[in-house]
């Protein structure tokens, strides 16, 4: 029995290409994040931009920049509820149509108020897609390759990055105000991609069956990892492990933010730990701010938007390793390594900004391009693997967004504060910066477990803290920081079988399937399966 319609397989894939192709897909989201992440730092150089918005201070520039973060903050407190009550997927398509229409009023601003008002509402997109993307991914993953997925997620947003660049750079070559105008405009082609791509991706399975659309989402399992092939064994039992997850969790009851945590405090403290050294080691200093960088160590005007280009597809390069290794040698090994030769690059920029003798401008380069690639190789992937992956399913929305909301808190301060402080302290800034990398090691070496290998529904043992009943494949796990709290002798008595193949029946869209279907399945109103409505099976006909 091949997948379902309802968004369960696109153009009849199964299983790993299925996988990749939602991956690359939704990869889109956060390749908006990091297009719109660079896409400032070329245009603040401009001479036409700079004519247009009257000379801005730094400190305005810093306003203009970070204010994308106020907005990315507020929806990314907002939407793990929001994740939780309409789906994945539909919060993918308004977070998608959100940005669109911020990226437009920045393309066709008359003003600063206009430029800011339209960077906080793509912030809101922004933010929205952040946090709500890595959970899709984590979600639909298996447990042997969700490492290289989630990196494969980060690769596209550091692909945005240096498009983003690279689209400044020749765009710089424009003698009107377009320099400018044009790049922020691509944010709305991109941003409509997207929304259609929200139309045909399949929605997490996790959530399906939290929700009890059962006979859909063992077609998405199967679809996603047993072939399209509903009586396929382990899709049957992955099923069976995510459903008893849930009961459980569903009869604990820990679904509200101060039980949350209560409960999962650890788990909290290192997903929000994570997303705030990504920021506080430095890389916003580089990301937002390269050409002004550049220039300070003697790169003049297009010269630096050059390098900054180069250095963004070195960036991308070196995203590509932990596709192969973050499986292979775990999340703990690259945080690690990466922290330790971040530190001693940004240090070396400072001492050579410091001596400032001619080869400063090449040295800086260079130093810069290895920072940069260390961090796309770890510091860039891991925190955004690491939060959903370690965070139960009842409250892994919420969980994440406040991982998220602690990037977008901390990336709104370095931000904000980088071309004030660049002209405060100058070459010092790096140094702290290092200082930072240096306490992260600390931290990951300490206190964050390793995950990999670990399917979703057994974190609760590797962190310690089940404490009703573990599901079936999970009592040969060992938790990292002693033994569990003591549990029932048995598992409650639930019913976690899928239903039967022979029954498993989809919904007949009202328009006919198609486009029609799939939209009204997006922007309906999110009726359950169980709860009335016309049934056929998935065999009579018209399967994707």
């Amino acid at each position: 029995m091949a997948g379902g319609r309802n968004g369960t397989a696109i153009h009849g894939l199964t299983g790993k290409p299925l996988l990749y192709f939602t991956s690359v897909f939704v990869s889109l989201g956060v390749f908006l994040f990091g297009y719109d992440q660079g896409v400032m730092s070329g245009i603040i150089t401009g001479p036409y931009f700079k004519d247009y918005f009257n000379q801005p201070s730094r400190a305005q520039i810093g306003t203009m920049v970070a204010i994308l973060e106020v907005g990315a903050f507020i929806s990314s407190l907002v939407v793990g509820r929001v994740g939780d009550i309409i789906g994945r997927r539909k919060t993918i398509l308004y977070g998608s149509i959100i940005f669109v229409v911020g990226g437009a009023l920045q393309a066709f601003a008359n003003g600063m108020a206009a430029l800011i008002l339209g960077r906080i509402i793509a912030g809101v997109g922004v933010g929205a897609l952040s946090t709500i993307v890595p959970v899709y991914q984590s979600e639909i993953s298996p447990p042997h390759n969700r490492g290289q997925l989630a990196c494969i997620e980060f690769t596209g947003n550091i692909v945005g990055y240096a498009t983003s660049v690279w689209v400044d750079y020749f765009c710089s070559f424009i003698e009107s105000n377009l320099s400018w105008r044009i790049p922020l405009f691509m944010q709305c082609t991109m941003g409509a991609l997207l929304a259609m791509g929200a139309l045909v991706i399949s929605e997490s399975p996790r959530w399906l069956l939290d929700n009890d659309h059962d006979e859909e989402g063992i077609v998405v399992i199967a679809n996603l990892h047993g072939g399209g092939d509903v009586y396929n064994e382990r899709a049957r039992e992955e099923f069976r492990e995510i459903k008893m997850n849930v009961l459980l969790q569903r009869a604990e009851g820990e679904r509200s933010y101060s039980e949350m945590w209560a409960r999962y405090r650890k788990r909290l403290l290192i997903a929000m730990s994570a997303q705030a050294f990504a920021q506080l080691n430095g890389i916003n200093v580089i990301s937002y701010y390269a050409p002004l960088v550049f220039e300070q160590a003697g790169w003049v005007g297009r010269d630096a938007i050059l390098m900054t280009g180069i250095n963004g597809i070195i960036y991308v390069l070196s995203t590509l390793p932990p596709w192969y290794l973050v499986d292979r040698w775990g999340r703990r090994p690259i945080l690690l390594s990466g922290a330790v030769v971040m530190c001693l690059s940004l240090a070396t920029i400072s001492y050579w900004m410091y001596i400032d003798v001619h080869i400063t401008p090449q040295m800086v380069v260079i130093f810069v391009v290895i920072y940069n690639a260390f961090f796309g190789y770890s510091w860039g992937p891991i925190p955004w693997l690491y939060p959903p992956e370690i965070m139960p399913l009842s409250i892994r929305a919420k969980g994440a967004s406040l991982s998220t909301a602690t990037n977008w808190a901390f990336n709104w301060l370095v931000g904000e504060m980088t071309p004030i402080l660049q002209e405060w302290i100058k070459w010092r800034l790096y140094l702290v910066h290092a200082f930072f990398c240096a306490c992260s090691f600390v931290l990951v070496y300490f206190t964050y477990p390793e995950t990999k290998g670990v399917m979703l529904e057994e974190m609760d043992r590797v962190f310690g803290d089940q404490t009703i009943a573990p599901t079936p494949s999970t009592t040969h796990a060992r938790s990292l920081f002693g033994e569990s709290r003591a549990q029932s002798p048995e598992p409650p008595a639930f019913d976690i079988n899928p239903p039967t193949p022979g029954s498993i029946r989809t919904r007949k869209s009202g328009g006919g399937g198609g486009v029609a279907g799939m939209f009204k399945d997006l922007f309906g109103g999110g009726k359950k399966e169980s709860e009335g409505g016309e049934y056929r099976r998935l065999d009579d006909g018209d399967d994707a």
